[in-house]
């Protein structure tokens, strides 16, 4: 009865479920009257006339809802109308806004090189190929160069440095400012990557301005200047008197007796030698000048060792507790060590002279540099003062005969070395005013050959002057906390 009945309802069921055939006729009949087919879509369940909008499942998801045609209205400025933050739309609220230029000092191509410092016969990528391919050094180079800057003529004076201080606190005093050195020459390469500038002027410029720039640019100049001052007199003072102690007959020859005159050999020898080299414009190239003068500064420093054994006793001094351990002149020693170290000014030159001018690569040459000319000082101060002791003067060479011809070589050695030293310091200088009065324009030869005949003129001139204040025997060159004596 059961079963019957559960049959009865399931073919009840089927009969109710069998839809009409109208919408198959619907889709499917071919003989529908018109010509298109209809398509019948079903309404879902919220498909009431009232019903609103679903609400997006993300509703801060970006939505291409695009305005009307009516919205598209442009402001009076041709501006687009201001976004409006609401939901439904996307759009933000208007805010206030200034309108400022995102492009300013836009000029025309034809007007930017009309007002470039290059000229219309010049390319701008000519000119930056030609400073590429200028000659760079390697690190053999720029230690040359750095070491000749370094081991110039402060290097006679370690001996007189430790009669100042003491023996004791001179070799400490040296070793103290060696390191110092090392560091600040490295501090000063590193400032300059800081600051973006390629120059100790544009250094202080960028940390102190105008007035940094006018005050670096006056100590700089002033002090690689009196270098190269100092250098002519040293000179006048050697070459002299190793070409008529060579040569006792050489006075009296007509012409050629003016090499034994002070004046004329600076200016015969500087205008020879030294101003052809200042004419270079890459420190590169006077790698192998300064090559010469470190050969020059070891026959130096050869003669001091072995001739030191040869001095008789007249000429040697006494030694004194002070003198042996700390003496009152500790001040002048300084000045004297700072002397034969400084290369401050002439640093970022030599980094920028590099193949691959990184900081490691500029701290080694640093410190091949600064270690090399603490032995060689320390070598030559121990020699000259063990020897002489109380009698140590300022200019070593001076302690010894006037007739050693071993010694007469080193001096002209000396003379020779302060002539290719010379010009490191002029290129300082010129450096120094081209950064301060053309800052960032191309090279101009004619500016160029100007300031290195002019400073060599300049210092002709001055080296000329002072060695006519040379009677009391003495000169003192005061410079920068740098002090030296050098006594006929």
């Amino acid at each position: 009865m059961a079963k019957a009945e559960s049959n009865t309802t399931r073919k009840n069921g089927d009969t109710a479920a069998v839809p009409s055939h109208d919408e198959d006729r619907g889709l499917l009949t071919g003989n529908s009257s018109d010509e298109d087919e209809d398509l019948v879509v079903h309404p879902g369940r919220n498909s009431s006339p009232d019903a609103e909008p679903r609400t997006p499942r993300t509703p801060n998801r970006v939505r291409f809802d695009l305005p009307e045609a009516t919205d598209t209205d442009t402001h009076s400025n041709g501006a687009p109308p201001p976004y409006n933050d609401s939901p439904r739309s996307g759009r933000r609220d208007p805010r206030p806004q200034v309108f400022v230029p995102l492009l300013t000092d836009i000029e025309a191509p034809s007007v930017t090189l009309a007002a470039s410092p290059w000229g219309d016969d010049e390319d701008v990528h000519e000119w930056a190929e030609r400073e590429r391919l200028r000659p760079k050094s390697g690190l053999r180079s720029a230690f040359m160069n750095m070491a000749n800057s370094i081991i110039g003529a402060g290097i006679i004076g370690q001996p007189y440095a430790f009669k100042q201080a003491g023996l004791l606190t001179g070799v400490v005093l040296l070793i103290g400012l060696t390191i110092t050195v090392d560091w600040t020459i490295r501090l000063i390469v590193i400032n300059s990557k800081l600051s973006g500038s390629n120059s100790f002027q544009g250094t202080v410029e960028h940390c102190f301005g105008k007035t940094g720039l006018i005050a670096i640019s006056v100590a700089q100049w002033a002090f690689a200047f009196g270098g190269m001052v100092a250098f002519g007199i040293i000179v006048g003072d050697s070459i002299p008197h190793v070409l008529a102690a060579v040569f006792p007959g050489l006075r009296d020859i007509p012409v050629l007796g003016l090499l034994t005159d002070r004046r004329a050999v600076i200016v015969i020898f500087i205008l020879g030698i030294s101003y052809p080299l200042s004419l270079y414009r890459d420190i590169a190239k006077l790698a192998k000048a300064s090559t010469l003068a470190l050969i020059s500064m070891i026959v130096i420093l050869v003669t001091v060792v072995t001739q030191g054994f040869m001095v008789p006793n007249e000429s040697r001094g006494t030694f004194s507790t002070p003198l042996l351990t700390i003496n009152s002149g500790v001040f002048q020693a300084i000045g004297v060590i700072s002397f034969a170290f400084v290369c401050h000014h002439n640093s970022l030159l030599i980094y920028g002279s590099l193949k691959t001018p990184t900081i490691d690569r500029f701290a080694r040459v640093t410190h091949y540099s600064t270690s090399i000319s603490m032995v060689a000082c320390l070598l030559m101060a121990l020699a000259g003062f063990l020897t002489f002791g109380s009698l140590t003067q300022g200019n070593v060479l001076n302690n010894f005969p006037s007739d050693n011809i071993m010694v007469n070589i080193a001096r002209l050695c000396f003379g020779l070395n302060m002539l290719t030293t010379l010009p490191l310091e002029a290129f300082v200088c010129r450096e120094v005013m081209f950064n301060y009065w053309f800052p960032g324009e191309p090279f101009n030869m004619n500016l160029h050959l100007m300031f290195s005949s002019s400073l060599v003129e300049l210092e002709d001139g001055a080296g000329g002057c002072l060695c006519g204040f040379r009677s009391a025997g003495h000169v003192y060159l005061v410079g920068a906390g740098g002090y030296e004596d050098y006594q006929e």
